[in-house]
């Protein structure tokens, strides 16, 4: 029993016929019917890992929405502090006009943390009618899928391996990464954190974004808004004068 709890300890990934046949090559006697006995009372057999499938996803072609908080798009970077300790940023935009509606930055960001930066962002912003993502454990918890149905928010999951499904957001981490991340050293995540601020709020009010005819995304937000303000207001009137 002895040896085979050095096995078990020195090799714990290795099920019984590997700790049997240690056992037999270094010229232990023993039967195998009375070591899997043991080996069972000491409560050492392995759990079986059983891999889990994905639901089917359905391709959706990417389409720009008709309108603000109609379709928010959202995933996860990862990079290192000069330490080498590595932190992830999760991040929102708005598939209407590219708007970063949020960067959250940390060193662990789970699926409740997923969660609160939403339900700040839905009252902030208002509730969106979807939210698309690729098929991350954070957004496939049971959490995650609760919170939507609570909401009524559809989550749209792209297709495995298939990134340009989620082409807005994926574009945008590599804006966010040529600029923020790969472009600092950073000591400190409140570091990161404050380069992010900055770049959030140049993205949002300055960068020229060529898919906006050269507008910045609220620029783009406030003239399309107005315009849309001002044809509802019109087709009042009109139906007034009637």
């Amino acid at each position: 029993m002895a040896k085979l709890s050095e096995l078990t300890i020195a090799h714990p990934r290795e099920g019984f016929w590997k700790c049997y046949n240690r056992l037999r090559n270094s010229n232990e006697s023993i039967n195998h019917k009375r070591l899997h006995r043991v080996y069972k009372e000491m409560k050492l057999p392995l759990r079986r890992k059983i891999k889990k499938r994905l639901p089917a996803r359905v391709k959706e072609p990417l389409e720009v929405p008709d309108s603000f908080t109609h379709t928010w798009s959202i995933d996860f970077t990862s990079d290192a502090l000069s330490s080498t300790r590595k932190f992830r940023s999760f991040n929102v935009i708005d598939d209407y006009n590219r708007e970063i509606l949020f960067i959250e930055t940390d060193y662990s960001l789970k699926s409740s943390r997923v969660i609160w930066v939403l339900n700040h962002l839905v009252n902030k912003f208002g509730t969106p009618v979807k939210i698309r993502m690729d098929n991350g454990p954070e957004f496939i918890a049971n959490i995650a899928k609760e919170w939507s149905e609570i909401k009524g928010i559809i989550f749209k999951y792209i297709q495995p391996g298939k990134p340009t499904q989620n082409a807005y957001i994926e574009r945008f981490n590599r804006t966010f990464r040529d600029t923020v991340l790969d472009s600092y050293y950073f000591d400190e995540i409140e570091d990161v954190r404050e380069v992010t601020a900055t770049f959030i709020n140049d993205y949002n009010n300055y960068r020229p974004h060529d898919s906006l005819g050269g507008l910045a995304p609220i620029s783009y937000r406030n003239v399309n808004q107005g315009n849309l303000n001002i044809f509802v207001k019109g087709k009042q009137k009109k139906e007034g004068r009637r």
